[in-house]
């Protein structure tokens, strides 16, 4: 054995010794963090985790790094992702008998009411306060209030986590049209039908265009008008859909589909409305941001140009531009939910976050901090404006303001049945106004009187 000199070595002596004791360094180093890691992975060697949610460009991300996430862990994950009804009533059926075929589930935005008010989803707390489970550098205080807000009860306690949020804005494909019209992006109701009479069939373009989701495009100009869904979610559902401000709001809003959308419009899917805007057919359409985003940077769109971006118009009572979101939770029924646990936190960590925007182009990340990226922002900021800077003003307000309270009550889904086909009925001139409206809300005391939900009615 030879034993290490006790003198200081000179030349090419002294840089082998250098060499030698930073390798020795480095091993010591990755023997210092290998426990942790070796730990990790014995702790879970041998689990096979099931877990689902719909298909969906995130889903596509984490699949792409999943077998990092296996190796890490030791784990192997079976990963579900059908089509958004077959993924939702699958779902839904499973978790009501309290399953055990799941170990993490997406919380679907429509029917996190009913799956978190039910009991059937975990708490996350306890991995939480565990610093074990839970190091601080995961920094749950880094998601957005708004994209949070559906996955956490009246009493603050989390049951998910949030990797998609739908931030609705405003664009007009073919703004050069208004400025010619010596006008601006609406920032009213009042503007909006001004500017969409103004510039209506220019250049062959239709004013404005939606897709046929009625029960998620009209509420905002409903609470911009000053109406409500519900009394006052989620303690009185009481629905609200025969007032004065329901009627005149749902008017409104059916005569921009009716006057100023292209023909046939009224059964639009969101592709076919997102082709009209691409292809210069329409001009304005208040939407979620990921479906807006594209018109400036989608290889096959002829505005790439012409498109700007703005907040939601405001009404009497002010703006509540729509705001939806979809996390990552644990079922009670998971057989494996602290192994569940650690892929909730490897999906939606900082880093995973920050690649699916950074190296694949994700837009609707849910975490402030890569929001702020500044190369996040960069990559959002198409023809000089800040996308970004919009997404997160209605992520943070709807938020502070709690405003989309009406869309996680579990009945929300049968009640926006009935809102969608009174829209269907005032543009098709079926019936007018008031009586669509007043159909409606028969219908959904009706539902949900069914549903044993106690009303006002």
């Amino acid at each position: 054995m030879t034993c290490m000199p006790l003198h200081r070595p000179r030349g090419s002596t002294r840089r082998m010794f250098l060499k030698t004791s930073a390798a020795a360094v480095g091993l010591g180093l990755v023997a210092a963090r290998a426990p942790a890691v070796l730990g990790q992975a014995k702790e879970f060697k041998g689990v096979t985790l099931n877990g689902a949610c719909f298909q969906h460009a995130y889903t596509n991300v984490l699949k792409e790094f999943l077998k990092e996430f296996e190796e890490k862990t030791g784990m192997r994950v079976n990963f579900e992702t059908p089509a958004f009804p077959v993924y939702n009533q699958r779902a839904d059926l499973d978790l009501s008998t309290r399953g055990s075929a799941w170990d993490f589930l997406n919380i679907t935005f429509i029917y996190s009411g009913r799956w978190i008010g039910a009991g059937w989803m975990s708490s996350l707390e306890e991995f939480l306060s565990d610093r074990n489970a839970t190091p601080p550098d995961w920094d749950a205080g880094d998601f957005v209030s708004g994209a949070q807000a559906s996955l956490t009860d009246a009493k603050g306690t989390r049951y998910g986590f949030a990797w998609e949020a739908g931030a609705m804005i405003m664009a007009a494909s073919r703004y050069d049209l208004i400025e010619k019209a010596g006008m601006k992006m609406p920032e009213t109701f009042d503007q909006l039908r001004q500017v969409c009479a103004a510039v209506d069939g220019k250049d062959g373009v239709k004013a404005f265009v939606n897709d046929n989701l009625h029960h998620w495009h009209w509420p905002p100009y409903l609470m911009g008008w000053g109406g409500k869904v519900f009394a006052n979610p989620p303690e009185n559902l009481t629905p609200a859909l025969d007032s004065r401000e329901a009627v005149e709001s749902a008017e409104y809003y059916a005569n921009l589909l009716r006057q100023y959308s292209p023909s046939g419009a009224l059964s639009y899917t969101m592709d076919q409305g997102a082709l009209a805007q691409r292809t210069g057919r329409a001009n304005l359409r208040t939407q979620a941001i990921a479906w807006l985003a594209p018109l400036a940077t989608a290889p096959d769109s002829t505005v790439k140009t012409t498109v700007r971006f703005a907040y939601m118009p405001r009404g009497p009572a002010g703006a509540f531009p729509g705001s939806v979101s979809h996390g990552f939770g644990i079922p009670v029924g998971a057989k494996n939910k602290r192994a569940a646990w650690e892929f909730i936190k490897w999906a939606l960590s900082k880093e995973m976050v920050r690649r699916a925007a950074l190296e694949k182009g994700y837009i609707a990340v849910c975490r402030k901090s890569v929001i702020d990226d500044p190369q996040y922002r960069k990559n959002m900021t198409l023809n000089g404006q800040d996308l970004a800077a919009l997404y997160l003003r209605v992520l943070e307000e709807s938020g502070r303001l709690g405003y989309m309270k009406y869309r996680v009550v579990p009945v929300y889904p049968q009640v926006g049945d009935k809102m969608h086909k009174a829209i269907e009925r005032i543009v098709t001139n079926q019936q007018p106004a008031r009586e669509a409206m007043a159909q409606a809300q028969r219908e959904a005391v009706l539902e949900l009187k069914k549903a044993g939900i106690k009303i006002d009615a």
